[in-house]
């Protein structure tokens, strides 16, 4: 066996880094993309127990549950590279049109039995407007919100009008889904059919709305280092609640087929980053856990996560829920929530637990 030779400067820049965050303070691009940059697997294994420090600190030992129920699929007019969905590809994916209010009632239903704190409602489509469909996507938040504690979300793509927020607001809903899916940079490379500036104004309207923002992205399509920490703080600057991240699943037939895979590593890694980067945030781990971390799939609450998608996904398998409720239970972690309002998220960072003295002597190093 050969010794792994650590520089010991990379050590005490990390561990000044994890005790910012877990001040509740916050460390610029270029201090995390230092981390981003980061090889040695100890050094990232250091990062992670930084990364699981600040979880533990800012959302103890809770995980938040969000389930998916898939209410319109295939045959959407984007051409987003990394999506099964996407009428200009031929993936052999389901099609069908909106579905009636039992399936949706059946996913609610099930998601209080398992004890899940909300049910997405998701479409594939371009995006919302006024008219009958919108009506109809009420009528399901409506009924979702009178079933049961389950909080009703949805993911229903672009937002172009400030009316439909508001409607969607009106008719219960809490949370919505939209994704950035990458950097500024980068976007382009996955989609050209509508742009980032589309995005960010759909998020805009939700906001207006008082509807809570659910925002992350897909990692392993070809971008950077540097893009995922772009999308990391592109994300704090918008505000968002929930950041899901997910790991790309190369669907056969999509331009992203034969992207390689990340390691589970690099996977891990970036979680980390993303909990330094955004210390009070529901970091969620969501589409492609499965297939891209295999049994290391428990390791991402030691990364900093503190949320995961369960049940299956649009268009692929997940595991169980029931495998899921298992590995929490075994890792000591509780899914149990009454009720879940990001109070915690929205409270102003008045009090800090550790002194300056107290944070430098944790650390070892003056936190700068």
């Amino acid at each position: 066996m050969t010794a792994e030779l650590l520089d010991g400067t990379d050590y005490e820049r990390i561990g000044a880094l994890g005790g910012r965050a877990l001040a509740g303070g916050g460390i610029t691009r270029d201090e995390a993309l230092f981390l981003f940059n980061l090889e040695a697997p100890a050094e990232i294994f250091e990062l992670m127990a930084w990364a699981n420090r600040v979880r533990i600190k800012f959302k103890g030992n809770k995980i938040h549950l969000c389930s998916i129920v898939n209410a319109k699929a295939g045959a959407c007019s984007e051409n987003c590279s990394f999506c099964s969905q996407s009428s200009h590809y031929q993936t052999g994916s389901p099609k069908y049109g909106f579905i009636d209010p039992e399936p949706v009632a059946n996913a609610a239903e099930e998601a209080n039995r398992n004890g899940v704190t909300a049910v997405g409602l998701v479409a594939a489509w371009r995006g919302l407007k006024e008219g009958p469909v919108l009506d109809e996507v009420c009528e399901r938040i409506e009924e979702m919100k009178a079933g049961g504690k389950t909080r009703p979300d949805a993911s229903l793509g672009l937002i172009e009008s400030q009316r439909v927020a508001d409607r969607l607001k009106q008719a219960g809903l809490e949370c919505y889904n939209h994704n950035l899916e990458t950097s500024r940079r980068y976007f382009p490379s996955t989609c050209t059919t509508h742009t980032y500036e589309d995005r960010l104004k759909t998020l805009d309207h939700l906001k207006r709305a008082g509807i809570k923002i659910c925002s992350g992205g897909i990692i392993g399509m070809g971008e950077t280092r540097a893009d995922r920490c772009d999308l990391a703080f592109e994300l704090k600057a918008v505000g968002a609640h929930i950041i899901p991240i997910n790991i790309l699943n190369p669907i056969a037939g999509t331009p992203f087929a034969r992207k390689p895979r990340l390691s589970v590593m690099e996977i891990l890694k970036t979680i980390a980053c993303f909990r330094l980067i955004m210390p009070r945030q529901e970091i969620m781990i969501a589409g492609g856990r499965g297939v891209n971390l295999r049994d290391a799939q428990s390791l991402v609450f030691m990364a900093g996560a503190s949320a995961l998608l369960v049940g299956n996904y649009l268009t692929t398998l997940n595991q169980t829920v029931e495998r899921d409720l298992q590995m929490l239970k075994d890792l000591g972690l509780d899914p149990d929530w009454d009720h879940h309002g990001f109070d915690d998220q929205e409270a102003e960072v008045a009090e800090v637990a550790e002194s300056p003295a107290q944070t430098e002597e944790l650390v070892g190093v003056p936190v700068k």
